[in-house]
């Protein structure tokens, strides 16, 4: 048995608890992770707001990256051992459960060593961002030299988009409040535009043909499209209702657990963060018992990174 986040209804922050929950043993393929920290992420607010949906009865431990250290691995692992520092990502829509929890099962293709240089706490912000951002650019597709817009300049997934299109030779055009314009500087955007209610006009003064790709961090959905190209292409998160753009511009919707073995990318993304070219950025640190409290802060927006579960 291990303590864990727990939902036990679909509601609002008082459904949230710490239970006991059991952990089985790792089978092929697998490990066993005792988890240092785990990131609050926007999708634990809407796993606490609907449920898991499906057959998974409640409670439902939310969380979809963590960091810890190995503490078994399941027959066939060779490339990971107790002892190991690692970080992994997961679906918390699984009988498994997420990641907010003490002992945390998880696919071995999910587990790598975190970066070299990081801690714990910084690599439990990396696994899932990052792989939502590799995913939803290799969705766009874009070519270096080519021009990619990044809304919602300033969060983490935004950051690691910038990093990531920076690494790829993109021509990178990012938002942000004038206070964090240094900050968005240093992930690599190459022209920052000042956020308000028009982003797709203070992009065409920086790109007056429009972008080739956007990267919509802040859901700012059709509103985000004029600034796109004839012909471009938006990558959308946490789905999309179907419609279609007003313009020549498709849209590809991102869906992190598509790719949550992608090993490869994990290994991309670990040497990237050890080699600072991307910026792990943690913005708060709680017990499992003020759950509460970490998605409060995520939910009133403006943090500079994620706010993490600590065991």
């Amino acid at each position: 048995m291990a303590r864990a986040v727990g939902i036990r209804e679909p509601g609002g922050f008082e459904v949230l608890s710490v239970i006991d929950r059991f952990v089985r043993s790792p089978v092929e393929g697998e490990v066993r992770i005792a988890v240092a920290a785990a990131a609050v992420n926007p999708t634990d607010l809407g796993l606490r707001a609907a449920g898991a949906g499906g057959d998974l009865a409640p409670p439902w431990t939310p969380g979809m990256d963590a960091a810890g250290t190995i503490e078994s691995v399941g027959a066939g692992v060779t490339h990971l051992a107790p002892g190991d520092q690692v970080m992994a990502a997961v679906s918390p829509r699984r009988p498994e459960g997420g990641a907010q929890a003490e002992l945390l099962i998880a696919p071995a293709a999910s587990v790598v060593p975190i970066p070299d240089g990081a801690g714990c706490d910084q690599a439990s912000t990396l696994p899932m961002n990052g792989l939502t951002a590799l995913l939803g650019l290799q969705l766009l597709g874009l070519r270096a030299g080519e021009t990619l817009a990044v809304s919602g300049g300033a969060g983490l997934l935004a950051s690691y988009v910038i990093g990531l299109g920076s690494e790829r030779g993109l021509h990178v055009i990012a938002d942000a409040a004038p206070e964090d314009e240094q900050l968005v500087r240093s992930f690599g955007a190459d022209v920052v535009v000042e956020r308000g209610d028009d982003f797709a006009a203070v992009v065409r003064d920086a790109a007056p043909d429009g972008a080739d790709g956007l990267f919509d961090t802040a859901l700012l959905g059709h509103e985000g499209f004029g600034a796109l190209c004839d012909g471009g292409c938006a990558a959308v998160v946490r789905g999309w209702d179907g419609s279609e753009a007003a313009r020549a511009v498709s849209v590809r919707p991102v869906w992190v657990r598509e790719v949550l073995q992608r090993t490869d990318w994990l290994l991309e993304l670990r040497e990237l963060a050890g080699d600072g070219r991307l910026k792990l950025r943690v913005a708060g640190r709680y017990p499992p018992e003020q759950a509460a409290e970490a998605q409060r802060a995520m939910d009133a927006g403006g943090l500079r990174g994620r706010a993490l579960i600590v065991f």
